[in-house]
C-alpha cells in the first residue's frame, strides 16, 4: 500500500508541475502513468518537437520541458507508479480513497487529482486478423524495458518520432532494426532520420519504405513478420514486433469513477477544479468548463489553485500563509533549500 497526500493520475507535465506547487505547501506527491515514463504525451509521442507558448521559454523541446519540469520537482520527492493504469477507485470509511491500478498496486490518499490530459493513452493498432495471439508473446505496443531487447533482431513499424527514436535507439545497442512505414516521408525529427539512414549504411538497419507488416506467424510464440510492398513480400524471422502507430486518447475507466462527464472531459468547478466529487479534482486538458483552453500553461495555473483547496481538505484546521518563492525560498523534503543570496550590509565606521 503506497500511502501519500495527493494521487496524481497522470505524469505529464500538469502532474509535474502539481508536486512542485503541492511541495511548497509540504505535500506529498505520488503519480500514477500508463505510460512507462514521466512526460505524458511530451516524451511518448513528440519529445524533440518545439513548443512556442510556455512563459519564459521562446522555444522548448517537449522533451526539455519534461526534464526542467522533473528538475523542479525533485527536491519533492515524488513517487512514481509507472506503465500501469489507474483502474478503480474507492472512498473509504475514513474519508480517504484508495486507487488501484491495472497490476493491483494499491495507493491511498485524502486527494486524488486527476491530470490525465487527454485521457488514458491506448496503442493504435494495425489490423491483422491473428494479432491478439500475440500481444503478450512478441507484439509491444510500447518499449517498457529496452535492455532485454538489446542485441536481437527487431522489426519497428512507424514513422513518426517514437519509432524513428527507438530504431536508432536499438541500432546503437547491437540490435539488427527493420524499420518499415507505409511511406518513404517520415513524420520524425529530421536528426532521427539521418541518424537511420546513416545505421542503414553501416549495416546496422534496414529501411523498408512503401511496406507494411501483413502477416504473423509462430505456435503462441511469435517467430515470423511477413512484410509487404507491391512488388515483393519478405519473412523476417524474429520475435519482436513494435507496432509504433501512436496512442489514441480515452478517457478509460476514470469514465466509471462517478465523475461528471461532458463530451469525454471532465467537469469542474473553476473555483478549485474540483469535480462532482469532493476531493477529486481534473486539471489540464481533462478537464472541461466554460471558455476552457487546451494549453499547456492554463494547466499549469488551474495546478495552482487546486493545491490550495487540497491543503485545505488535508488541514481543515490549519491556514496556510502563501509566501512568494523571491522572498521564502523552496525548502524540499530531502533538506535542501534554494534561496536567494541575502544582502550584505556593511557597517559604516
Amino acid at each position: 500500500m503506497i500511502k501519500t497526500d495527493i494521487i496524481i493520475v497522470g505524469a505529464g507535465p500538469v502532474g509535474l508541475f502539481t508536486v512542485f506547487e503541492a511541495g511548497l505547501m509540504k505535500l506529498r506527491c505520488h503519480l500514477i502513468d500508463a505510460i512507462p515514463q514521466p512526460g505524458g504525451q511530451l516524451s511518448e509521442i513528440y519529445p524533440k518537437k518545439p513548443i512556442y507558448d510556455i512563459p519564459g521559454y521562446p522555444t522548448v523541446l517537449a522533451g526539455e520541458l519534461v526534464d526542467k519540469l522533473m528538475e523542479q520537482a525533485e527536491p519533492f520527492k515524488p513517487g512514481f507508479t509507472l506503465g500501469e493504469r489507474a483502474e478503480e477507485i474507492e472512498e473509504l470509511a475514513n474519508g480517504n480513497f484508495l486507487v488501484t491500478t491495472s497490476q493491483g498496486t494499491k495507493h491511498e490518499a485524502p486527494v486524488v487529482m486527476i491530470a490525465g490530459g487527454l485521457g488514458s493513452f491506448e496503442p493504435r493498432k494495425p489490423q491483422i486478423e491473428n494479432l491478439s495471439d500475440f500481444e503478450n508473446s512478441g507484439v509491444h505496443y510500447m518499449v517498457k524495458d529496452p535492455d532485454q531487447f538489446e542485441g536481437k533482431e527487431l522489426v519497428i513499424s512507424g514513422g513518426g518520432d517514437s519509432a524513428l527514436d527507438w530504431a536508432v535507439y536499438f541500432a546503437e545497442k547491437n540490435s539488427f532494426v527493420h524499420l518499415v512505414h507505409r511511406s518513404d516521408r517520415f513524420r520524425a525529427h529530421k536528426d532521427s532520420l539521418a541518424k537511420a539512414y546513416e545505421l542503414e549504411k553501416q549495416g546496422k538497419m534496414k529501411i523498408h519504405t512503401f511496406a507494411e507488416v501483413k502477416q504473423l506467424n509462430g505456435n503462441g510464440q511469435l517467430e515470423t513478420i511477413i512484410i509487404e510492398t507491391k512488388e515483393e513480400s519478405t519473412a523476417i524471422d524474429t520475435a519482436l514486433w513494435f507496432p509504433l502507430f501512436g496512442l489514441s486518447p480515452k478517457l478509460g475507466p476514470i469514465g466509471k469513477w462517478g465523475l461528471q462527464i461532458e463530451k469525454n472531459a471532465i467537469s469542474v468547478d473553476t473555483f478549485d477544479y474540483q469535480t462532482n466529487r469532493s476531493g477529486i479534482y481534473a486539471i489540464g486538458d481533462v478537464n472541461t468548463y466554460p471558455g476552457k483552453l487546451k494549453l499547456i500553461l492554463c494547466g499549469f495555473h488551474e495546478a495552482t489553485l487546486m493545491c490550495q483547496s487540497a491543503y485545505k481538505r488535508i488541514h481543515p484546521n490549519k491556514k496556510y500563509v502563501m509566501k512568494y518563492t523571491t522572498v521564502g525560498g523552496v525548502e524540499g523534503f530531502d533538506g535542501s533549500k534554494k534561496e536567494a543570496p541575502k544582502a550584505v550590509i556593511k557597517k559604516i565606521e
